[in-house]
């Protein structure tokens, strides 16, 4: 697979330092540029920015059915080696984060075999990180 560039994506949250202590205690998430507004966060190698929101601006979550569990949309997150998808999702249950998918494989054994897990940031925001069993097959079907 040819190298990619990192992406930049900037969610709201409602407050600050609830959600730099989540990622960066979760995700390991380095710490960039910060203001009382935003923060830059390195996630994966991708510049991920937490933008202040207030929290009369809250909006209803949406879900689509996949595989019998309802997923959260919008969603972002991170395609990440399968070794390391695994060792996520240890810290994860060791940080007794609380999933909104709990770490399950989809399609295993076939083509696109990939593991997944989702859960919501404090303030909402929903995350799925995966792996694929064999990378090479990342928009196979």
């Amino acid at each position: 697979m040819k190298s990619i560039h990192p992406f930049h994506v900037a969610v709201p949250v409602f407050n600050l330092i609830e959600a730099r202590d989540f990622y960066v205690n979760n995700f390991n998430c380095q710490i960039g540029r910060t203001s009382e507004q935003w923060i830059d966060l390195n996630l994966y190698g991708h510049q991920f920015v937490l933008h202040l929101k207030s929290l009369s601006e809250k909006t209803a979550q949406i879900h689509n059915a996949v595989d019998g569990k309802n997923v959260p949309v919008p969603h972002y997150g991170v395609i990440l080696p399968w070794e390391d998808w695994g060792k996520l999702a240890d810290r994860l249950n060791k940080n007794s984060v609380e999933f909104v998918i709990a770490p399950y494989i989809r399609f295993k054994g076939e083509v696109g075999e990939q593991a997944t897990l989702f859960l919501l940031d404090p303030s909402g925001n929903a995350l799925e990180f995966k792996a694929f069993k064999n990378i090479d097959q990342l928009f196979a079907h």
